[in-house]
């Protein structure tokens, strides 16, 4: 079970210093770095090569943004294959709807107890 910690902190952490990296060097804004993040996840997980990464880190790899790639991914193709084209779209926001209300939500909340700046 230690091992199953370690490579979760170990797979997290470079997905998270790839990301630095992007920031750092690249010079992306954190826009891009999100944006190349999810649709890495999404090339991965069309490639069904985000499955066995995931198996392999458990929430190292769940975790960061770059499963919401996978997320989209999957739940297009799963619905793609029972309802066809129309099932691309729906499936994307079917699976991944759940994450995004709540990040809405959240965010309106901090929204109101915190002052943003802007």
């Amino acid at each position: 079970m230690l091992a199953m910690f370690f490579w979760a902190f170990v797979v997290g952490g470079l997905i998270c210093v790839v990301g630095q990296l992007l920031f750092d060097i690249a010079k992306l804004t954190p826009a891009h770095t999100m944006s190349l993040l999810v649709v890495t996840g999404a090339v991965l997980g069309g490639f069904s090569l985000y499955e066995p990464l995931a198996n392999f880190a458990g929430a190292g790899a769940t975790i960061p943004i770059v499963s919401f790639g996978n997320s989209l991914v999957n739940g297009a193709m799963q619905e793609a294959n029972q309802h066809g084209l129309v099932g691309v779209l729906t499936g994307m926001f079917e699976i991944t709807s759940s994450g995004i209300s709540a990040a809405v939500v959240f965010g309106f909340l901090a929204a109101l107890v915190f002052k943003p700046k802007g």
